[in-house]
């Protein structure tokens, strides 16, 4: 077993705990080999390590990073840079990891000093529009200045549209192309929302669609992935399952899959389903006279026992 090795951040103090005195140094020759072949993406590895699913889209963002290093590496070697534009829309169903995939983005790109500070501002349309005339200007332009340096993600950004020509949104959308172009590349906006909504949306400024080159589709989760996030929930909180509780478990996200809707909202539809089990297992214990530990930690079958409505599925 290798020694564990947490990340530390700049100016904190390293203490290094070795498991066997055995394995006080990795072999040079495996040295060697990370610093080939598989050694630029290890960075990213790591980022991703807790994520489930999304290899198309962990690709793509190891393209990207791919082409931010090979870009620094021109620069040292004397090279134009060709410097590229940054700004992402995410689109996809809730509960697809849009945010958090857009928080690894800023400190993933922080890291390998992309971005200076690597800071995420989320913001929504209360954020950006204001109440009267030149108010919504002035709040998106210190918006943008307070994401100098870091990301600026703006959820369900299609709603900045929703009020009609008169409604200040569209303010909000021309001041946002118009600070783009000011600042280049000293941030990164990402937009996030449905994938139909997304598409209509980008069609409201003649600017807008071309300072979004990055497009990234973040896919409904199949059965299996909707499994292990809610196996991961559940250790997270810490219960475990009987065997007849993951089949159960299983079973029933199975079917759910197959009957989800348009806009089925897969991670927060599992983390409801764990909170529903999570209240039938109290129901059933709470009644038994000094629970062991092992009562206290065990889901059962029978917690699953949840009726399917048609707006669970959405």
């Amino acid at each position: 077993m290798q020694p564990q090795a947490k990340t530390v951040r700049p100016n904190s103090t390293i203490n290094i705990v070795l498991n066997d005195s055995k394995e006080k140094a990795i072999p040079e020759r495996k040295a060697a080999a990370l610093k080939q072949t598989g050694a630029p993406f290890l960075k990213i590895e790591e980022f991703f390590n807790s994520i489930i699913g999304m290899e198309d889209l962990k690709t793509r963002v190891k393209e990207i990073y791919a082409q931010v290093l090979v870009s620094k590496k021109r620069e040292e070697a004397g090279l134009k840079s060709n410097a590229q534009v940054l700004h992402m829309v995410f689109h996809g169903n809730p509960g697809t990891g849009k945010t958090t995939i857009a928080r690894m983005v800023a400190a993933l790109f922080r890291d390998v000093g992309v971005l200076d500070k690597g800071q995420f501002i989320e913001a929504d349309r209360s954020d950006l529009v204001g109440e009267y005339i030149g108010h919504t200007a002035q709040k998106t332009k210190d918006l943008i200045h307070k994401a100098l340096g870091g990301v600026l993600f703006i959820d369900e950004a299609y709603s900045l549209a929703r009020g009609g020509e008169k409604d200040f949104g569209k303010e909000a959308i021309d001041t946002l192309v118009k600070c783009m172009e000011d600042h280049h590349n000293e941030c990164i906006i990402i937009l996030a929302g449905y994938p139909d909504e997304m598409e209509d949306f980008l069609t409201l400024n003649p600017g807008l669609a071309s300072r979004f080159p990055i497009q990234l589709s973040f896919k409904d989760y199949s059965a299996k992935e909707l499994t292990q996030i809610a196996f991961g929930m559940i250790e997270e909180r810490e219960y475990c399952l009987t065997k007849e509780a993951e089949r159960k478990l299983f079973q029933h996200l199975a079917h759910v899959y197959t009957r989800r809707e348009e806009n089925f909202s897969n991670a927060r539809y599992v983390r409801n389903l764990i909170e529903e089990a999570i209240r039938k297992h109290a129901w059933r214990v709470i009644s038994t006279p000094n629970p062991k530990k092992k009562t206290l930690m065990t889901l059962q079958a029978e917690d699953f026992d949840v009726p399917l409505q048609e707006t669970d599925l959405i």
